[in-house]
């Protein structure tokens, strides 16, 4: 374990003071921006912020907890394409290796009917030409026309059938000339799958969960009581979601298709990258062992080509200053970004509430899990956490050179 976890129950004695992660986190509670939370901050390898606060489950008052289980929606995302990674270091794959190797049967074409070379990089930067569902403007859009899914929703089947459909969208661009968010990581999944000869679930516990000692961390919840109710965004509160939500991320967009039971369905396919359910200190631990080099699972050569934006000049949607690494944004420009973070900080969020970053110039990995979406993925309190957490970085570090 690279950080020493609180028992749930315990408080933590925080040396970052408190009070303004407190009063960012209050406000969202005390105005019905969110329903619950758990935040971890550890800065040198030290956790000096830990609090969950509001509710798991509202209407239960089950009060929110540490290790309380969330639905990780784009969260998975960073597990497999470090599972990818890792496989890169064992020489198992290269970097910019064909799929073609691994993955013959996946062989999407471009719109006017050419084969496409893809690779693994581009898979991981989302220069692939991929797209996802939810970004369609409407039910008649390829994507949904070829049924495939985004891996939040309970569709009857297969990850290889999944991909099957996927295959047979054209793609929006030719890889490597252009960025869009996209299921590239569903099929790093399945390239996982296939080289390791093992269902997806197996190969991330051999590669990754098993030697960082990771036990929240799977596609189906390990512990359906410890399992976050996710809300879903709206005045004068967040109701909570329902057994099927469309819930549109981008105004123009088709949204979402949720299906919060999918958490507990072991029949779902293991999506790479909207599937896993896990914790905040469950992921706090992996974003530790990148920022902190690798360790022994992997060369802190390929950390450093995960933290490279892979983007060029290629502009991130409503993203001004922002690249795209190997699993992850990278920040390029603080001042373009209006940002305290440090140039080189990676980023990314989740779907059902839920934002991280890791500024290693600052020593810093930062976890918040909320339930509530889309505000804890890209509302106001995302930009208030951050600010609360640099508002204080001098100080204490001020504080640790005079001792």
């Amino acid at each position: 374990m690279l950080i020493a976890m609180p028992t749930p129950e315990a408080d933590v004695p925080s040396t970052l003071p408190q009070t303004p992660i407190d009063a960012a986190l209050d406000a969202a509670l005390i105005e019905q921006r969110l329903v619950g939370a758990v935040v971890l901050v550890a800065q040198h390898g030290q956790l000096v912020y830990a609090r969950a606060a509001g509710f798991a489950d509202r209407e239960a008052q089950r009060r929110m907890r540490t290790d309380a289980l969330f639905r990780l929606a784009s969260v998975s995302k960073p597990f497999v394409s470090t599972a990818a990674m890792i496989l890169v270091g064992q020489g198992r794959i290269g970097l910019d290796d064909a799929l073609a190797r691994w993955l013959p049967e996946f062989h999407p074409c471009l719109a006017d009917g050419r084969p496409a070379r893809i690779t693994l990089r581009q898979l991981l930067s989302h220069t692939a030409g991929l797209g996802y569902r939810f970004f369609e403007v409407d039910e008649q859009g390829p994507l949904a026309l070829a049924g495939v899914s985004d891996g939040m929703d309970c569709t009857p089947i297969t990850l290889t059938e999944n991909l099957r459909r996927i295959a047979t969208v054209p793609l929006l661009y030719e890889p490597g000339t252009g960025w869009g968010y996209s299921l590239a990581t569903d099929v790093v999944g399945a390239l996982v799958e296939r080289i390791c000869g093992v269902p997806l679930e197996a190969a991330l516990r051999q590669l990754l969960m098993r030697p960082l000692d990771l036990h929240d961390t799977a596609f189906v919840a390990v512990d359906a009581g410890r399992l976050a109710t996710p809300y879903v965004s709206q005045l004068p509160q967040p109701r909570r979601m329902r057994e099927l939500d469309v819930v549109p991320a981008f105004e123009g967009t088709v949204g979402i298709r949720f299906v919060p039971a999918r958490a507990l369905d072991a029949k779902a396919f293991q999506s790479g990258g909207a599937g896993m359910t896990g914790s905040a200190g469950d992921f706090l631990q992996l974003l530790e062992l990148l920022r902190q080099g690798g360790g022994d699972l992997l060369p802190s050569a390929l950390v450093d080509e995960m933290a490279r934006n892979q983007t060029g000049e290629l502009a991130l949607p409503n993203s001004p200053g922002f690249g795209f690494g190997l699993g992850f944004s990278v920040l390029r420009d603080s001042v373009a970004a209006a940002s305290p973070e440090s140039a080189g900080t990676w980023r990314w969020g989740g779907a059902y509430g839920h934002s991280w970053w890791v500024d290693r110039a600052q020593g810093l990995s930062v976890v918040a899990f909320t339930n509530t979406l889309y505000e804890g993925m890209s509302g106001r309190f995302v930009t208030d956490l951050r600010d609360a957490v640099y508002a204080h970085l001098p100080a204490r570090q001020n504080t640790e050179q005079a001792a």
